[in-house]
C-alpha cells in the first residue's frame, strides 16, 4: 500500500443492493485499501463513505467515482434493489469532493473486462473469441445486471443496459408454468425476478407451489450450500433451473450484440458455484437456439473469478 502522495488518492465504489466495496486508487491507476460494507449497516453513501475513509484515514479524496446498481437519469439517484438514494451533488459537497462520478455497476464491470488477467476468468465450454467483436456480459447478484462492449476502432465502449428487466423467455411447460407464477406475484416476469439472489428464493416457492411440496423459509445462500451438497432434491432442481435459464440469457445477449467476442458471466452467485455450473445446463441451453446453435458454438463463454473487479472499471472511468 502506498505510504505518501504528493496528491490526495482517489476513491471508487461498486454499490450493490446489498454490499458497498470502496477502495483507493495508486499512482498506476489501481485499486488498494478495499473494504467491503454492509449497506444495510448505513443510512445512505454519505454514511457509508464517511465511515471507509476514517477507517483507512491519510489524504482526504478530492475525487471520486461511484458505481451504482441502478440507472442513472440525472442527479438523483434511486437504488432498484435498496432503499439507498442520494443527490450526486449533495454527496460530493458533503464530502468536500471537486469531482464525482456515477455510472452503472455493469457499465463499470464491462470496463474491467479487458483489465481481467487470464487466471481471473474461467471458460465454460468451447468457441473462441473475435478481435474487436463485440463483447456480452450479464451477471446474477442482488438482481441482474447486464452490459457489454463495443469497439470503436480504437478503445472499447461501455453499454448503460437495463437488460435485466425485459421479458423471461420460458423455453419448456416447468419454466412456463414457474413464469406464469412470478407473472401473477409481480405483475411482470423479468429475467431478474429468477435469475438473482431473490430470484432463487422466487424459483424455490413457485417449485413448492407447482409440485405441491412444503417450502421451508430460505436465504438465497442456503438454497445454493444445499444444492452443492446434495442436501436437498428441490434446491438442486433451483438450481439447476436457474442455470439453464441463465444459459438462455447468455445466449440472448450473445446473439442480440453479435457478441462474437465472447460472454462473461459476473456478479456474486456463479463465481461461488464453482464446477457445478460448469456442469449445469448453463453452455448447452446458451447454445440452444435452433438455427443459430453453431453461430452459439463459436461464441466463448467465460465465469469472472477476480475479487471486486468493477472497481477496476470504477478507476478507468475516473482517469
Amino acid at each position: 500500500m502506498p505510504t505518501a502522495f504528493t496528491t490526495p488518492p482517489d476513491l471508487v465504489a461498486d454499490i450493490g443492493g446489498t454490499n458497498a466495496r470502496f477502495a483507493l486508487i495508486d499512482a498506476n491507476r489501481q485499486p488498494y485499501a478495499e473494504q467491503t460494507l454492509s449497506c444495510a449497516a448505513f443510512s445512505g453513501l454519505t454514511a457509508a463513505m464517511q465511515a471507509y475513509l476514517a477507517a483507512v484515514g491519510g489524504p482526504r479524496p478530492t475525487q471520486a467515482a461511484v458505481a451504482v446498481a441502478t440507472p442513472i437519469n440525472g442527479d438523483w439517484i434511486q437504488f432498484t434493489n435498496s432503499d439507498w438514494s442520494f443527490s450526486t451533488e449533495a454527496v460530493g459537497r458533503e464530502l468536500g469532493l471537486e469531482r464525482l462520478q456515477i455510472l452503472n455497476d455493469f457499465t463499470a464491470l464491462a470496463l474491467a473486462l479487458p483489465l481481467l488477467n487470464p487466471d481471473e476468468q474461467r471458460s465454460v465450454g468451447g468457441g473462441t473469441a473475435v478481435e474487436e467483436a463485440p463483447i456480452g456480459l450479464l451477471g446474477p447478484g442482488t438482481g441482474l445486471g447486464v452490459s457489454g462492449l463495443v469497439w470503436s476502432g480504437q478503445s472499447w465502449i461501455p453499454l448503460q443496459s437495463e437488460g435485466g428487466h425485459v421479458t423471461f423467455s420460458p423455453v419448456d411447460q416447468r419454466e412456463w408454468a414457474i413464469t406464469q407464477v412470478i407473472q401473477r406475484r409481480f405483475g411482470h416476469a423479468s429475467p431478474e425476478r429468477l435469475l438473482s439472489g431473490p430470484g432463487l428464493v422466487n424459483l424455490y416457492l413457485a417449485l413448492a407451489e407447482l409440485e405441491g411440496w412444503s417450502a421451508e423459509t430460505l436465504e438465497p445462500s442456503v438454497i445454493t450450500d444445499r444444492a452443492l451438497a446434495g442436501a436437498c432434491r428441490h434446491c438442486r432442481d433451483v438450481l439447476d433451473i436457474f442455470c439453464g435459464a441463465l444459459g438462455t440469457a447468455a445466449g440472448n445477449l450473445a446473439i442480440t450484440l453479435g457478441a462474437q467476442g465472447g460472454v462473461y458471466i459476473g456478479g456474486g452467485i456463479v463465481p461461488r458455484l464453482g464446477e457445478f455450473f460448469d456442469r449445469s445446463p448453463f453452455r448447452a441451453r446458451f447454445e440452444a437456439k435452433g438455427r443459430f446453435s453453431d453461430y452459439l458454438a463459436a461464441v466463448p463463454t467465460w465465469v469472472i473469478t477476480a475479487a471486486n473487479p468493477a472497481l477496476r472499471g470504477v478507476a478507468a472511468a475516473l482517469t
